[in-house]
């Protein structure tokens, strides 16, 4: 089991593990400096699609040889976004990536039904693997980014993807909270009655491969001690492997928190798709798009 970022980059490393990066509007010095990164450290060789001169350029301030990578010369973004997708599907490229774009931009490539990775029966959902550095360890927080406003049957599909990608983390059994304002069912809101269910949809072995307990309050789901002074007896409590949140609002507004108050290192990814794709946000940092990175890298194994 990986406890930090820097474990999944020994692991690439170990095991000669070089993924190769279609990289969409690679026009971009955040962006770009990620994927450099990823070069040097050995674990993906990339193609540049974007405005070449600006790429040219960022890759000169990057000490980087242009040489050392194939660059497609494209202006609009839906081009490149198809183009990167394209490339995927030809076994020319590992993984696509969003650079400098909207991401429904990126997102109408990655759903196309021709050239896009949606999977059958699956809900495209993202995550945000953070590590805790006190703790040693990885956690996973769903959905972030991707579903608005998730029905119980939408937070299945979530979870599904959570476990999926919990286990290319070497966690076997991942243990998931669903979490709540509140730590017990009220019919005034649905949440706590989605969690309900999905709890014991996962005890009567509906949902597999998991713990799920819930409705929890963030505080009990993270603390062992916030949980036994309300007096909850859970499997999950005080040691989560995936947070599984009510709605967009409350995850996106909750990892960016973390992210920007705390500095805690964060990969962002996307799940549910037939390959892995790295979505960065435009205001991640370098090194977090570079965590994106080898997240998708253990993905694609």
């Amino acid at each position: 089991m990986f406890t930090s970022f820097l474990d999944m980059e020994e692991y690439v490393k170990k095991n000669g593990i070089v993924k190769r990066i279609a990289l969409a509007s690679a026009h971009d010095d955040d962006v770009l400096e990620a994927v450099t990164n990823a070069r040097k450290r050995g674990v993906a060789s990339a193609i540049l699609i974007g405005k070449k001169e600006k790429i040219k350029e960022l890759l000169t301030s990057f000490d980087e040889k242009e040489s050392d990578y194939e660059i497609i010369d494209m202006e609009d973004e839906r081009d490149c976004a198809r183009l990167a997708c394209s490339l995927v599907k030809e076994s020319k490229a590992d993984i696509p990536m969003k650079g400098l774009m909207q991401t429904s931009t990126f997102m109408r490539a990655i759903l196309d039904k021709q050239s896009g990775f949606l999977k059958e029966g699956t809900l495209l959902s993202q995550a945000s693997v953070l590590e805790l550095k006190n703790e040693k360890r990885l956690i996973i927080v769903t959905d972030c980014a991707v579903n608005i406003a998730p029905n119980y049957g939408d937070k299945v599909k979530i979870l599904n993807n959570a476990v999926t990608l919990a286990k290319k983390l070497g966690i076997k059994t991942p243990k998931a909270a669903a979490i709540t304002p509140v730590e017990v069912v009220n019919p005034a809101i649905q949440a706590t009655i989605d969690a309900a269910m999905l709890s014991k949809a996962a005890e009567r072995r509906q949902i597999k491969d998991c713990i799920v307990d819930g409705p929890l309050g963030l505080d009990n789901a993270v603390s062992k001690e916030a949980a036994r002074h309300k007096g909850i007896e859970s499997p999950v409590a005080g040691e989560p492997d995936i947070l599984l949140m009510p709605d967009l609002n409350t995850g996106n507004v909750f990892t960016k928190g973390l992210v920007y108050f705390s500095d805690i290192p964060s990969a962002g990814t996307l799940n549910g798709t037939t390959s892995p794709v790295v979505m960065t946000s435009r205001t991640d940092l370098p090194i977090n798009k570079y965590y994106a990175i080898l997240t998708a890298i253990l993905q694609a194994q």
